[in-house]
């Protein structure tokens, strides 16, 4: 077969890319070694964890908030398994909606691992051992990445284990430690905490999600330690060793020159994701990656060999599933002959604990280290009346604009729903509002979304009207 484009890796960057493609005309083919479609996110990543964070939350609620609103349940129990196979339940219908989608636009699926034999032709080995060749105008590598660990730790998947397993025990564990504090380890650290594990942080940073804006880090640690959670900071893994049924996690704190022994049945390595291009035959078409296994490419997401691009978690940037989404149909259309555009600023991160957390554009931190005239309004949810009346006030929106000019540099945001939130503070961003531009917007009454209004009159002169 002979197609104008073929995509290696069907997660969310691959299989927009494939869908896109189709949409414009090209003959296009995806090859995924998975056995189903939707990588990483869609299997053992985004989708499941979401799953089980809505399922551990809405129980937390019910213990926690059910007999303030009135709401008597009896006795309250988790019923785990049913809650695992709810996750699995979805991962299986957003995978078949995808396998869908690829029908629909007429995209043929290859399911094996791909590799370059030359720069146009690609063999996939199918889990039978057998090759199959195809030969492809040009082809965009949308592998994405693995779970990351560190030299000394051995994930065994049994009691050292990745976020994979951490989505599959067999019951809810007395004890886990979280060896790092990005998002995977606090979303996966919240779930059980709320199920009633012990929950123990170790993370070298001196700030959970530490690339997110300092303040959101504070008060996501606040949140969690009301569930429980024990932290950590500035603290190092230095050895872990299982022995039966449990885990031992000796560390260190550089800051203090402290040593800590921690002990639990379970311990949860999420301490980053490292691209997945191995295996692919790059070395047959001249291409090269850098010490953390990452393919540069140039401005059009163009590697070095004309006609081979790259996306998502293989190249450099924020590890995320939309920033591959858009990668992909940035490639799409521009082998198409259009003049797309990416602002890797604008690209949000979210945290999805309750509350959740989000951000886009400059942190105050990095708007400090640039030199760049600022200003900050910020707005707590405990003075929105619909946070209330929903019994969900933890948090706030700190908006960042420019001194002189007003317009908006940084949103970042937590508390309900800001996953969806943060959309607003994006749209106005990719149109360069200022702060005043929002702050005049119409909010509806009573919604979350009126504190980023006021957080933006707070910003413009200091004048938020409901505090």
């Amino acid at each position: 077969m002979k197609y104008d484009i073929t995509i290696i890796g069907a997660g969310p960057g691959g299989y927009v890319a494939a869908i896109r493609c189709a949409q414009l005309g090209m003959k296009t083919a995806i090859i995924e070694k998975r056995g189903s479609l939707g990588g990483t996110c869609l299997n053992v990543g985004c989708i499941p964890s979401k799953a089980l964070l809505d399922s551990s939350e809405h129980y937390w609620k019910a213990k926690k908030e059910f007999e303030e609103h009135g709401i008597k349940v009896g006795k309250l129990e988790v019923d785990f398994k049913q809650m695992i196979k709810r996750k699995s339940e979805v991962v299986a219908q957003t995978v078949g909606g995808v396998e869908f989608l690829m029908k629909k636009n007429k995209i043929d699926v290859y399911e094996g691992w791909g590799s370059f034999v030359t720069a146009n032709k690609i063999a996939v080995k199918k889990a039978d051992g057998s090759v199959e060749e195809i030969e492809t105008d040009k082809t965009i590598i949308a592998t994405g990445s693995k779970v990351g660990s560190l030299p000394f730790i051995n994930i065994d998947g049994k009691r050292i284990i990745s976020s994979t397993e951490a989505l599959e025990l067999p019951k809810i564990p007395k004890t886990m430690i979280v060896i790092g504090g990005g998002v995977i380890g606090m979303e996966l650290g919240s779930v059980y905490a709320r199920l009633g594990t012990q929950v123990t942080v170790v993370e070298y940073a001196d700030s959970i999600i530490a690339s997110m804006d300092k303040d959101l880090g504070k008060e996501l640690m606040r949140s969690m330690k009301k569930m429980g959670v024990t932290f950590h900071l500035n603290t190092g893994a230095t050895e872990v060793t299982t022995t039966g049924r449990s885990v031992t996690v000796k560390a260190k704190n550089h800051k203090k020159d402290e040593e800590h022994t921690f002990k639990a049945e379970y311990c949860l390595v999420s301490v980053g994701r490292v691209p997945y291009t191995e295996g692919l035959g790059l070395e047959n078409v001249g291409i090269e990656t850098d010490k953390r296994g990452r393919i540069e490419v140039d401005e059009h997401l163009q590697t070095k060999v004309s006609g081979v691009y790259a996306i998502g978690d293989v190249i450099k940037g924020a590890m995320l599933a939309h920033k591959a989404e858009e990668e992909g149909i940035f490639v799409a259309e521009y082998i198409a002959g259009q003049k797309p555009h990416i602002d890797y600023n604008l690209i949000p991160g979210v945290v999805y604990t309750w509350p959740e957390v989000a951000g886009v554009g400059q942190t105050e931190q990095q708007l400090k280290a640039d030199g760049v005239p600022y200003k900050a309004g910020k707005f707590p949810f405990r003075a929105s009346a619909r946070a209330r009346a929903s019994m969900d006030i933890e948090g706030f929106i700190k908006v960042l604009a420019h001194k002189e000019t007003d317009e908006i540099l940084g949103v970042h945001m937590i508390g309900p729903r800001m996953a969806d939130l943060i959309s607003e503070a994006v749209v106005a961003m990719e149109y360069r509002a200022s702060a005043e531009d929002v702050s005049r917007m119409s909010h509806a009454h009573p919604t979350y979304s009126e504190v980023m209004k006021e957080a933006c009159l707070a910003a413009t002169d200091n004048r938020p009207l409901h505090v």
